[in-house]
């Protein structure tokens, strides 16, 4: 049996992008109510060489943008990162949001064997298939980033839970 490459992709980004501005709404809320500034869980971090919360949210974001953009042939959206807000980061996860959903299933579709290569910051190539990509580094970094920021923010005190997390599952 054949697997969407779609189906397997654009929805899940598109859920746990949702769920985790759920979450950040809430961690504004927290913040609010408890009168504590912002920039104390925007900048938390589960250890000190991790990344803050800020950082979790810019790089599920990035995951998910380059992750569809690559498996459709398309550029990907670029992002200033310069987010210093739970307002500025609901901005980038709608426009992640948005990028996500524009794609279509043939867009998508047939790219389990479409050769993609990724350069690193640091110069060095990796050669993927579509789904190598996908299943093998996208969807596992983009889970890592999700819960990390979600992680971060029930340890500072957010109260979420579960169902947060996983948000509402999207029908392609």
């Amino acid at each position: 049996m054949t697997v969407s490459m779609y189906k397997i992709s654009v929805p899940i980004f598109v859920q746990f992008l949702t769920a985790l501005g759920v979450v950040l709404d809430k961690a504004a809320a927290h913040c609010d109510a408890k009168k504590i500034d912002p920039s104390a869980l925007l900048d938390a971090r589960l250890f000190p060489d991790m990344f803050p919360l800020v950082r979790q949210v810019r790089a599920a974001t990035d995951h998910a943008v380059n992750a569809t953009a690559r498996l459709a042939g398309a550029e990907p959206l670029a992002f200033a990162n310069t987010e210093k807000s739970f307002a500025e980061l609901g901005e980038r996860l709608t426009k992640a949001i948005d990028f996500v959903k524009g794609f279509k299933p043939a867009q998508i579709d047939g790219s389990e064997d479409k050769a993609i290569k990724i350069t690193f910051p640091s110069g060095a190539t990796r050669d993927f298939t579509g789904q190598s990509l996908l299943l093998g580094n996208s969807l596992p970094n983009f889970y890592f980033h999700c819960t990390t920021a979600y992680d971060i923010l029930r340890h500072c005190g957010v109260e979420v839970g579960k169902r947060d997390f996983m948000g509402t599952p999207v029908n392609p």
